[in-house]
């Protein structure tokens, strides 16, 4: 029997089906303009179907859970690769370190942030965390070509940051630094999240390492990185930010000419 057509993971699919509506799929398919079919199952109603499985199985082997997570991934709905998740995340203390290779699986697969975040910052994070020589897997990550990778390996320090330990800030930021003036949206929000959740425990830090580098961020950066910080440390932040725009915008060819015309 393949994983695709485990009985459980078909089960578990079944009932996120049948909990779903045509109008709900088609939003949210617009919603994450994405190409997959969905069941139109909110999420809550996803995890609700998810853990009642899991509680009808306490005894759950990582061998189990891996073949269920697989059929689920594998499955026809986008929602079932949610429920995948949901197990995944709620189950990953049963995971070792060879699993990240499955989970990097799933990352290249997903082409959305309504998965790739939970993957990375919850599942990938937690496996960090209790295998450190995977740290250079999101080394490796952080130059990869696909930046929901590179978002993956940022968000894979989220957790701890966000918790106040900067153990990995410094390996944040060398991830960020090399990102940072990149013009892709969801690593531009990444950074300035991972900032944002750091910098409310620790805002010296945060400002000590963007401030520096402030006219190479993006205004999603530096929007997200100040929004917890005390105002006398974020307001210099956005006024050197706003700052360094309007240098760049009058040093640009025919700048002057535009703002004449403008003004007139």
């Amino acid at each position: 029997m393949t994983p695709a057509h485990d009985p459980d993971a078909s089960l578990i699919e079944q009932q996120i089906r049948d909990a779903g509506t045509p109008s709900r799929a088609a939003s949210e398919q617009n919603y994450l303009k994405s190409s997959m079919e969905f069941s139109g199952t909110n999420a809550p109603q996803i995890r609700a179907i998810t853990t009642a499985w899991r509680r009808q199985h306490p005894d759950l082997t990582r061998e189990r859970l891996i073949e269920i997570v697989v059929g689920l991934w594998n499955g026809r709905y986008f929602e079932s690769k949610g429920a995948a998740m949901v197990l995944l995340t709620d189950r990953r203390k049963l995971l070792v370190a060879a699993d990240a290779d499955l989970v990097e699986r799933f990352l290249r697969e997903a082409g959305t942030w309504a998965l790739v975040d939970g993957l990375a910052a919850d599942v990938m994070g937690s496996l960090v965390q209790r295998f450190p020589q995977l740290l250079p897997t999101l080394d490796r990550w952080a130059s990869d070509e696909n930046f929901w990778i590179r978002r993956a390996a940022m968000l894979a320090l989220l957790v701890p940051l966000r918790r106040g330990d900067a153990a990995n800030f410094d390996r944040f930021a060398r991830y960020a630094d090399a990102m940072l003036e990149e013009r892709e949206f969801f690593i531009r929000k990444a950074i300035g999240w991972v900032l944002r959740e750091t910098a409310k425990k620790q805002p010296d830090l945060v400002a000590d390492w963007l401030a520096p580098r402030v006219h190479r961020a993006s205004g999603v950066t530096v929007r997200e990185a100040v929004k917890w910080m005390p105002p006398h440390q974020g307001d210099p932040i956005l006024a050197a930010y706003k700052e360094s725009r309007s240098t760049t915008s009058t040093a640009r060819p025919g700048a002057h000419k535009r703002a004449s015309a403008n003004a007139s």
